[in-house]
């Protein structure tokens, strides 16, 4: 078991200490995890840490590939009402005047 960070993190570091079995580790272009050390948490709390810490949405994945903190999930806005707001924004700014 162990979760993976991918391009999204945006190094905070505010899940490097709150980890118990300190897995994540500064690297370029983001933080990493070390499978051998990381337990999900696993028997020390009953949310992982780093899951309920991060910021960002999608930065981490578990071991299906799917994100832990997906679109929405930290927001409150559900994914298709973001993508519809975008694209509203976007063709409001092409009214705007240069």
């Amino acid at each position: 078991m162990a979760f993976e960070i991918i391009e999204y993190c945006v190094n905070c570091w505010a899940c490097v200490p709150v980890c118990p079995n300190q897995a994540i580790y500064e690297a370029k272009p983001h933080f990493l995890i070390n499978p051998d050390k990381c337990n999900e948490c696993v028997g020390d709390y009953k949310v992982s840490q780093c899951v309920s810490i991060c910021p960002i949405e999608g930065a981490l994945l578990n071991e299906q590939g799917e994100p832990l903190n997906p679109p929405g999930s930290l927001t409150g806005i559900p994914p298709e009402l973001y993508a519809e707001l975008v694209e509203k924004h976007s063709r409001e700014k092409a009214l705007w005047p240069a």
